[in-house]
């Protein structure tokens, strides 16, 4: 019943991503955008699953990713909220 796992697909490569692999799913989202995740990987020439290609795309490659340390007043709301809203 459902959809079998996708990476259980005979061919598909598991395991770190190499920097051709991420040249390739960025080249093709900047060309294409991203549209249906589980078309992407055969359009872009990857032999990945279409959820190890979203996944690498919204963790790591996404340009409006911020990544550092929390600014003096980024840390102060989440500490303002925390004492609001608690463990939620």
């Amino acid at each position: 019943m459902g959809r079998s796992m996708c990476c259980e697909k005979v061919g598909l490569k598991k395991g770190p991503w190499t920097p051709e692999e991420d040249k390739k799913l960025l080249a093709y989202i900047e060309e294409h955008g991203h549209g249906s995740w589980r078309a992407l990987p055969a359009k872009a020439g990857l032999q990945r699953c279409g959820k190890s290609c979203r996944l690498r795309w919204t963790n790591y490659l996404r340009p409006d990713i911020k990544r550092g340390k929390f600014s003096l007043q980024e840390e102060q709301t989440i500490i303002q909220l925390h004492a609001l809203l608690g463990n939620r």
